[in-house]
């Protein structure tokens, strides 16, 4: 099995890969999205996205394969490669996360039922909900706090 390396900040060379792990993440978990939102969606991810102070999850060879987002105690974006997928590597970003911020918050899409299982089996906690996506799309959110027992 392949192995996960470390958990480091992006730099600015990452900035291509980030983008491609996005696309990838999306496409393989984002399947209620119209195409003309995916288009837009990633028009506006390719604006941030590379310059971002991003975490990183590496392989061995420091190969980016995953990367989340946090502003404050807000966990803006967590996307793992999918050919990643389930082997603990958004887990391991997630407990990097908490280990810097202990209350952390996320948002998750209400379709995207992965990844609430996901968050809700690291003991985050549902706190509401929004009708809309942060840009105002009719993607419902599901809001959530890590609240272990």
């Amino acid at each position: 099995m392949r192995g996960m390396s470390s958990i480091r900040p992006a730099r600015a060379a990452d900035g291509a890969r980030l983008l491609d792990i996005w696309r990838k993440a999306v496409d393989a978990t984002h399947d209620f999205l119209t195409p003309a939102d995916r288009t837009a969606i990633e028009a506006e991810v390719a604006a941030f996205l590379p310059q971002s102070p991003a975490w990183l999850a590496t392989d061995t060879d420091d190969q980016p394969i995953g990367f989340m987002l946090i502003e404050g105690t807000h966990m803006e974006a967590l996307f793992i490669d999918p050919a990643w997928h389930g082997q603990g590597v958004g887990r391991r970003l997630v407990d990097h996360a908490l280990s810097l911020h202990p209350t952390l918050t996320t948002d998750v899409n209400e379709q995207n039922d992965r990844a609430i299982a996901f968050y809700e089996a690291l003991s985050f906690a549902r706190t509401g909900r929004s009708a809309l996506d942060g840009q105002g799309r009719p993607y419902p959110l599901i809001h959530l706090r890590h609240a272990p027992q």
